[in-house]
């Protein structure tokens, strides 16, 4: 089933583009009641037979719900399921606008978890946990479950797209220049110095992902800052974006980009993906389902010519971790013709048959959300040569991101401050001096 086109008010609300969500706030005043989001109370799921389902979805989902979700809901129940897909830079401001704005185009939210507590504050999702009921945690991951759906002691929504990254290299290229793949982050630099000097720029040693965004150059910085052992914030709940970790972090990305794959405040996901599957960069930090496109003829030209590491370590720091980087849940919107039936759905196209069909299948975007499809034989065969690093990571200790109803706002200020040091009209200190006062007036 084609993804159906923006209408015309979608297109007209795009115009907001990135970090939209930070400017919105007399406009939602003035078309809703923030933050009265409804209740579904305990109940039987109710029937899906016939029904048509409205999606809005993350850019990157479309396949996962127009070529694998939607024919399989037509077949198990002739039902309908119609996907509208949004760049991901607006995702959470649409989802706010679709609500408040009065269109109520939508029955189900793919949202992106650190704008959770935006949308609840918005009232633009529908209180699930009485429907959802204890028994939701039985095999959900516990390193995403509370983190993408659980707000103030209520759940907002299932488990979609358990994301994290790890680091993926170019075996051949490697061995051509005789390196080992880095476990530490000056390793990684002297990797990418080495490969794009030697090779005269034919091939660039790494990939910096720094598109002004939270998803694209949010994650390059927080994959570091959980590499140097840092986090966004402390026990207390204050921010640390000038702690030793966060200023290592983005000295590296300072100091790499000049041996990175050029422009790196213009290398967005679909650039990235390219120049690894071309060949033509021989590192990249990004999630988990790359080595299901790395293994595929159709979209890559380096079949059995890669690997995979965990996210390298720096400074003192000597244990390896991931971040829950973007990562999904599916929620039911209040403006939904029918909330019962969306979260009905939602617990459909979340259960263990439809994690495992997703996070198997090259192109769909999704990864493991459920202990089942990470324990799986299926999956580990798709997944292999990256399963154990993988398992790793979803079942450690991933850095959450923030989720309260101004993260989305503060993220945005983040990488705006990131991409000044980046581009060099900003030392690191300065930068990150100005994104720790920004986190430290909201959060005061």
């Amino acid at each position: 089933m084609p993804s159906p086109a923006l209408s015309r008010r979608l297109l007209l609300r795009s115009a907001l583009g990135a970090g939209a969500v930070a400017g919105l706030g007399p406009l939602l005043a003035a078309c809703g009641d923030g933050g009265a989001s409804t209740a579904l109370p305990a109940g039987a799921p109710a029937d899906l037979t016939g029904v048509t389902i409205r999606a809005m979805v993350n850019q990157p989902h479309v396949l996962a719900f127009t070529e694998l979700l939607a024919p399989a809901f037509e077949r198990e129940f002739g039902g309908r399921l119609e996907t509208t897909a949004v760049p991901y830079d607006q995702l959470t401001s649409q989802q706010i606008l679709d609500v408040q704005g009065g269109a109520g185009q939508f029955d189900v939210f793919d949202y992106f978890y650190f704008g959770l507590g935006a949308l609840v504050d918005a009232g633009a999702l529908v209180d699930l946990t009485d429907q959802l009921g204890p028994d939701v945690s039985a095999d959900f991951l516990p390193s995403v479950l509370d983190a993408y759906t659980l707000l103030d002691g209520r759940r907002y929504g299932v488990p979609f797209d358990g994301d994290v990254h790890v680091l993926y290299y170019n075996r051949e290229v490697f061995e051509t220049y005789g390196l080992a793949p880095p476990a530490t982050w000056d390793e990684y630099d002297a990797a990418a110095r080495t490969i794009t000097e030697r090779s005269g720029g034919s091939v660039y040693g790494a990939v910096v992902e720094g598109q002004q965004v939270p998803m694209i150059l949010g994650c390059s910085f927080i994959n570091r800052l959980a590499g140097y052992g840092g986090a966004l914030i402390g026990p207390d709940g204050a921010p640390t974006l000038t702690s030793d970790a966060a200023r290592a972090a983005l000295q590296h990305l300072v100091d790499v980009s000049p041996y990175a794959l050029p422009t790196p405040l213009q290398i967005g996901f679909d650039q990235a993906n390219s120049a690894f599957l071309s060949g033509q960069a021989a590192m990249l930090d990004t999630w988990t389902d790359l080595g299901l496109k790395a293994q595929d003829p159709a979209s890559s030209q380096i079949v059995d010519k890669w690997g995979v590491v965990p996210l390298p370590v720096g400074g003192t720091n000597t244990e390896h971790r991931t971040a829950l980087n973007a990562g999904f849940g599916l929620g039911v919107s209040t403006a939904a013709a029918d909330p019962a039936v969306a979260a009905a759905f939602v617990t459909w196209a979340t259960d263990p048959t439809r994690n495992l069909l997703l996070a198997s299948t090259a192109g769909s975007g999704i990864d493991p959300a459920r202990r089942s499809t990470l324990e799986s034989p299926d999956y580990a065969r798709v997944s292999a040569p990256a399963t154990e690093v993988i398992r790793a990571g979803l079942e450690g200790s991933p850095l959450v991101w923030p989720k309260s109803k101004d993260a989305p706002r503060l993220l945005q200020d983040l990488v705006d401050q990131l991409a000044l040091a980046i581009a060099g009209t900003q030392t690191p200190q300065q930068s990150l001096a100005n994104a720790q006062a920004s986190w430290e007036r909201a959060l005061a």
